[in-house]
């Protein structure tokens, strides 16, 4: 049984590495694989603050960026997270970072960690793809928000958290584009690859531990359905 986790890079490396949340999570992950030996673990993981910055820095030089040269150096910095989780878990987690999704079959050990893989989307796409190759059903997404609102709560007063909604409704609200560093709870490519295989995606907040244990387990969560 695989369980994809699509890690968002601003719990893993806000600035720099969050090695508190990380010895939690880790923590978790550990318990949860060892109740149940068929258990396998997909870690997708983002770039985070390292990307950010020097995605700053690249469009501060140049002025009138190139999403292609910003995407490939946000790529670059998930694999450097991704390269930490693998270390992380280095026991159980033999195979090397995945960089390519649609080039992995199948994986030994227990925990399997993947990072970006080409410009025109986040890494987000790349948990959807895998999670299309190994046959999971649900992609948990976890990032620094608690639930998907109807708008940006920090620019709309009015915006409203969410507890399910529909594909067609969460796209008309992301969008169809994807622009390198994008700020949405999920990628407006991976929400159209996601809603085509008939996916359903969990949004919650990445360092709530318990909540996350809820979500592992099939139990009351608090986060975000979309399917």
């Amino acid at each position: 049984m695989v369980t994809v986790l699509s890690v968002g890079g601003s719990i893993v490396a806000p600035d720099n590495p969050d090695a508190e949340f990380l010895t939690a999570f880790a923590a978790l992950v550990r318990a949860w694989l060892a109740e149940d030996n068929a258990r396998k673990l997909i870690l997708v993981v983002g770039g985070g603050g390292p990307a950010r910055s020097y995605q700053g820095a690249y469009r501060n030089i140049v002025g009138e960026a190139a999403d292609e040269q910003a995407d490939w150096i946000g790529i670059m910095a998930t694999r450097l997270n991704a390269q930490l989780l693998k270390a992380i878990f280095a026991d159980i987690c033999p195979s090397d970072v995945v960089y390519d999704p649609t080039k992995v079959d199948v994986f030994t050990g227990r925990v399997l960690v993947a990072a970006g893989w080409k410009p025109g989307f986040s890494t987000d796409n790349d948990a959807v793809l895998l999670a299309e190759r190994f046959s999971a059903k649900t992609v948990i997404n976890l990032s620094n928000i608690a639930k998907v609102y109807t708008d940006d709560p920090r620019k709309n007063p009015e915006a409203k958290p969410i507890d399910e909604i529909g594909w067609k409704e969460f796209r008309a609200i992301v969008g169809d584009e994807w622009v390198p560093g994008k700020n949405v709870p999920f990628d407006p490519v991976a929400s159209m690859h996601a809603q085509k295989a008939g996916l359903t995606v969990i949004c919650a907040a990445g360092r709530d531990i318990d909540n996350l244990r809820a979500i592992l387990d099939g139990k009351p969560f608090t986060g975000t359905t979309i399917r």
